[in-house]
């Protein structure tokens, strides 16, 4: 019995255009994707309401509460944060989709299949991307309708989006990778346990420098924290953004810096984890 070549195979470009392969099987996978959210939109629209459900609970609930350093209005302050914050912890629903597709075998099978080897996490990473600007504009929605402005021009407010966004970008193929070498649906609760923490062990909720000195320095370098900071002087929101750090005073440079070591780091841990599956 001969093999069927990619020539043959219906809808496959010619070996002799990888690359064309690799970028249709990649949207194939972007597509089953958005096929998901169609057929089961309670999970994204129960995220998207979690989001905005998390920023009210910390303006209206805490945030009479809350002292920023250098005084001014804490609604100015929290708005960015919570965008930072949320990119962050979407790493979450990143390993819980690829642990479920791991066990249900889809990967296996997908990796059995004539297709580039690239396409399911291409897939993956694009599919996620898309829910995150959904999930990024719907949370800027909240934020203006509870009464939260940017000051700074358009084009500063629109770098304030792409550092969250490349802050998302990094934190996914984190997610990627810890979900690959996690391999269980349930091993997801335990990342759970250390990534809220660290998210909030940052310049999202609260000023460092309104935290013990010991404390305040680890939130100055959490990664988060530069986004954060980054944000809000994009968007002009810099109230409480004070202090005399290095990278506090070079947020927007770390903000860039930050996610692309992440994804230096992990990017290639994860396509090796990949490749390695059920070897």
């Amino acid at each position: 019995m001969s093999l069927q070549t990619d020539a043959t195979i219906p809808g496959k470009p010619a070996r002799g255009s990888a690359l064309t392969w690799a970028v249709v099987d990649g949207w194939t996978m972007t597509r089953r994707g958005f096929a998901h959210w169609a057929r089961q939109p309670g999970p994204q629209i129960a995220g998207l309401l979690f989001s905005v459900m998390l920023l009210t609970v910390f303006y209206y609930l805490f945030g009479g509460g809350m002292t920023i350093e250098g005084g001014g209005d804490y609604k100015e302050f929290l708005i960015p944060g919570m965008l930072a914050l949320t990119m962050a912890f979407g790493l979450e629903t990143t390993m819980t989709e690829l642990t479920q597709d791991l066990n249900k075998g889809v990967i296996d099978r997908f990796r059995s299949m004539p297709m580039a080897r690239s396409a399911v996490l291409v897939g993956r990473s694009l599919t996620d991307m898309a829910q995150s600007v959904v999930g990024l504009l719907v949370l800027i929605g909240a934020g203006l309708a509870m009464g939260w402005r940017w000051h700074g021009s358009a084009g500063a407010a629109l770098a304030a989006v792409g550092l969250l966004l490349l802050l998302r970008f990094a934190m996914l193929w984190l997610g990627i990778f810890l979900g690959l070498v996690a391999g269980r649906p349930e091993m997801v609760m335990a990342v759970q346990i250390l990534v809220w923490p660290i998210g909030f062990l940052s310049s999202a909720i609260t000023s460092p420098g309104m935290m013990p000195g010991w404390l305040g320095t680890i939130a100055e370098w959490n990664p988060m924290s530069a986004t954060a900071t980054a944000a809000r002087d994009l968007f002009g929101n810099d109230l409480g953004a004070t202090g005399g750090s290095w990278v506090v005073e070079h947020a927007v440079l770390m903000a860039a810096v930050w996610p692309v070591l992440l994804i230096a780091v992990f990017f290639p841990l994860a396509v090796r984890k990949y490749q390695r599956l059920s070897r």
